[in-house]
């Protein structure tokens, strides 16, 4: 197919709010939304809510949501597929009248038995075409018809596929699919044909699950003299172990990544590179993925996710990632744990000790645990190992310290580790046996950041004071 021209590409994402928007269909709308960058043109999303016994507002609302946390919010407002019903009901009309659609009034029962006939015969369903020719007036008592496309018998039906190449199918495969069902409601196949032309949709972009709806669709479009949209296919995702991807896997919705602590450009990233690449560049800007990319570079097989490497990629991004942003995504965090609200005090020191703690944290939710300490109310409850390092001869190591500590004139990462380091010395103790009671004492923990750095961003009154709760001088302290 000839490259677009620039600005004439339209593509469109159309999830169905019938539950959560997940990982697979972000990739999608991803793909939809560079390739409309890529080309100059526009990105539309619609919300096929035809659904309406499973469709809710509590699902529109957490797509949209969704997209707009990764930036792929439409250009326009979206299209909301079940207001157009009318619309969708015209067109079925229009090929009733022309002759390519005709109304069946096959019972319950007959249909009953074609598919009994098909599963004994180890076949897809398939209508048999009964009344495609056969006069109304031959129509029972009391069934309501629906209406069906008079599809194509001889033949073949052929996808010029951007991912997938050419793929055929013989017309006899496809059978006279419904337009309209038997209470005048218009079923998918239609209503996206409809809504696709008349948003000017020039490429469908979706998952090669579709592929068998686009020869059903194609037929509709020929139907209708309409020109199809250029079609692209991208194979599925599947689990690490190859099978199609599951909960096990990580098949969850946008929202619970957030919840994990994942920055939406490290799933940007990660989704990106999950089917498509470019040489062998891992770290892939924003900027740079609309630049470079194209529906060339999408591979035909199953792209398989790896949770471990998504959250590599995300370690990263938040190793990247702007100190003020990062302090207003842990503080939340820091309230469950802490039990207070963050206060300005607390993001002070919270932003002096972001720089030791980026490097550590994987997600947004290991970094608000990393920092609890820095904001912990005192005394500090240490865990188990750290409890253990703060008795003897660790207890001994911080009272003769601690005086040293308050008389220093200087409170900075060098004095201190100076400090430190002599003491050991003197004492003929490993630095370790000295560092790690003073570690303990501060965080409560036996890791952190480097001791020196910690001390420094504490300031002297809170690190005295730590190291006095520990050794029990504060009072009402043990």
């Amino acid at each position: 197919m000839p490259e677009p021209s620039p600005g004439n590409v339209i593509t469109r994402f159309a999830p169905s709010p019938t539950g959560f928007l997940h990982i697979g269909g972000v990739r999608t709308a991803l793909f939809n939304w560079l390739y409309a960058r890529h080309h100059g043109g526009t990105y539309l999303l619609r919300i096929e809510d035809t659904d309406r016994e499973r469709s809710t507002e509590t699902a529109i609302a957490a797509i949209l949501d969704g997209l707009a946390w990764m930036g792929l919010a439409g250009d326009e407002p979206p299209v909301f597929q079940f207001s157009r019903a009318k619309r969708h009901a015209e067109v079925a009309q229009h090929l009733l009248a022309a002759g390519h659609a005709y109304r069946c009034y096959a019972t319950p029962e007959e249909l009953q038995e074609m598919r009994d006939r098909a599963k004994a015969e180890g076949r897809s369903m398939r209508y048999d075409g009964r009344w495609r020719d056969r006069d109304p007036a031959e129509a029972p008592a009391g069934i309501r018809p629906v209406v069906r496309l008079k599809a194509l018998r001889d033949g073949e039906t052929v996808v010029q596929d951007l991912i997938q190449g050419e793929v055929r199918v013989a017309n006899s495969e496809l059978d006279d699919m419904v337009l309209l069902r038997s209470d005048g409601t218009p079923t998918y196949m239609l209503s996206v044909v409809v809504d696709d032309h008349d948003m000017g949709v020039t490429h469908v972009i979706r998952g090669d699950d579709h592929l068998t709806n686009t020869f059903r669709q194609l037929q509709i479009y020929q139907a209708l003299g309409w020109a199809a949209p250029a079609f692209a296919h991208m194979p599925l995702i599947h689990g690490p172990d190859g099978a199609k991807l599951s909960k096990r896997h990580g098949a969850l919705g946008v929202e619970a990544y957030r919840d994990m602590g994942f920055l939406p450009e490290a799933l940007f990233n990660y989704l990106l590179r999950l089917g498509w690449s470019h040489g062998d560049d891992e770290i892939i800007s924003r900027n740079e993925a609309v630049r470079w990319f194209d529906l060339d570079a999408v591979g035909r097989a199953a792209a398989r996710f790896d949770m471990a490497k998504l959250t590599s990629l995300n370690a990263h991004y938040i190793r990247e990632a702007d100190d003020g942003r990062l302090l207003d995504l842990i503080a939340p965090r820091l309230v469950a744990v802490i039990g207070r609200p963050v206060t300005e005090a607390d993001r002070a020191r919270l932003g002096r000790g972001l720089a030791g703690l980026k490097p550590r944290a994987q997600t947004v939710n290991e970094l608000a645990d990393k920092a609890a300490f820095y904001v912990a109310a005192r005394p500090l409850t240490p865990d188990a190992r750290a409890a253990k390092l703060l008795q003897e001869p660790g207890r001994s190591h911080l009272q003769t310290l601690a005086p040293r500590l308050a008389g220093l004139p200087d409170w900075g990462t060098d004095s201190l580790e100076s400090t430190v380091k002599n003491y050991a010395a003197e004492a003929g103790a490993k630095l370790g046996e000295v560092a790690q009671p003073l570690r303990a004492a501060l965080t409560g923990k036996t890791e952190s950041p480097g001791l020196f750095e910690v001390m420094d961003v504490l300031g002297r009154d809170e690190s005295l004071g730590r190291i006095n709760d520990a050794l029990g001088l504060i009072p009402g302290s043990e």
